[in-house]
């Protein structure tokens, strides 16, 4: 028996009643099926509803034939009437994306004949793929544009045309439909085949922010977000650039170009860094020259920090170099370098006896160990 589609007939609907014509237990959860529902299942890119049924959860909703299936935490008794109340908070969410994307889909298709050929509602944003090149500096023009069909204020009409109707209507698909197809309109801004809830006015958006566009399978991917979304994740951002500015001491429009600066001075503090640093590894060579086999703890080196010092050491000392740095809490980053001798076996050997893992070339191996420093030293005075 098909299920009446309540949120077909008003999808601004969160509460209803209707009567339970089957429950069946699946896999830990009771499917049940109703006269009428006001809850949307899981389809065209748009998530199900969740609420409560007759007292119990439902946490998901799937279309199967003609019925929908809601699928509830909890039995409920077939012939008794339920009332039904959905999270509408989510719900409308929903409908502003989706009623928003089609006015972006259909300002892309009017302007370039580009079709949406995938859309997807994730929980921060919508992402819809395209299937030609979107170039980032339109992003602008777009976007106002959209957002002029949303406080244009203008009324949506879905329907079902009758199958008469149908060829006559010139609406936005990817292949033909066979009938019966649910039309979404917006009016001169697009015209969609679409199974999805929708705002019933496009004001009720609010607002449509186009974030970026990146190539995508030949064509493009937009991100972008709509109504309480968008605003959310623009406060965020404000949020986040004033916290910007104030270490910056800039103004909030100013704060890219303070972060360029400091990105150069930062590149020029690590240019003076490096060229000290690499003196420092240099005296330290000078002073273990001929020494043979040289064990050393630094502290505070990378890996570019440990692999040069380990190389300078074996460059001076003839034997082969063992650099450490880290501490015993947390275990120390290793390189072991030589101008002479295969360090492979060592780098191995070492490795299994410190609970270490490592590799490399066979005059440098470079890895880390889980031991204290006098395990290590103590590895090397024993060889084990």
């Amino acid at each position: 028996m098909a299920t009446e589609k309540l949120y077909y007939v008003d999808s601004h609907l969160s509460r209803f009643s209707a009567r339970v014509l089957s429950c069946e237990e699946a896999g830990g959860r009771w499917e049940v099926v109703l006269s009428a529902t006001a809850f949307y299942p899981e389809g065209g890119g748009q998530a199900a509803d969740t609420g409560v049924l007759g007292g119990v959860a439902v946490t998901d909703v799937r279309e199967r034939g003609e019925e929908v299936v809601h699928l509830c935490a909890g039995p409920l008794e077939p012939g008794s009437q339920v009332e039904g109340v959905i999270d509408y908070g989510p719900r409308f969410l929903r409908m502003q994306q989706h009623s928003g994307e089609h006015i972006v889909s259909g300002v892309i298709h009017r302007r370039y004949g580009f079709h949406n050929t995938g859309f997807h509602m994730g929980a921060e944003v919508i992402t819809i793929d395209f299937d030609g090149v979107i170039p980032p500096e339109d992003l602008p023009g777009l976007e106002a544009e959209a957002n002029g069909a949303v406080w244009a204020n203008l009324p949506l009409r879905c329907w079902v045309p009758s199958p008469e109707e149908l060829p006559e209507v010139t609406y936005r698909t990817k292949r033909a439909l066979p009938w019966p197809v649910r039309i979404v309109e917006i009016p001169g801004c697009d015209t969609c085949a679409c199974c999805g809830t929708h705002v019933s006015a496009t004001g009720e958006i609010g607002l449509i922010k186009l974030f970026s566009v990146v190539g995508f399978r030949g064509g493009t991917r937009m991100e972008m977000a709509c109504g309480s979304r968008a605003l959310e994740i623009l406060n965020g951002a404000y949020a986040q650039n004033k916290l910007v500015s104030q270490a910056f001491s800039a103004r909030m429009e100013e704060t890219g170009a303070a972060a360029a600066r400091i990105n150069e001075l930062l590149s020029e503090q690590k240019y003076r860094t490096v060229a000290l640093q690499r003196r420092i590894f240099a005296a330290i060579a000078r002073e273990c020259a001929g020494k043979g086999d040289v064990l050393r703890f630094e502290e505070g080196l990378d890996a570019d920090g440990l692999r040069e010092l380990a190389d300078a050491l074996a460059r001076s000392c003839g034997g082969r170099a063992a650099v450490f740095t880290g501490s015993d809490e947390d275990g120390y980053g290793f390189c072991l370098a030589s101008r002479t001798e295969d360090l492979r076996p060592l780098g191995k050997q070492m490795t299994q006896a410190l609970s270490g893992r490592g590799g490399g070339r066979p005059e440098l191996q470079q890895g880390r160990v889980k031991a204290t420093r006098a395990e290590i030293e103590g590895f090397f005075e024993t060889g084990k």
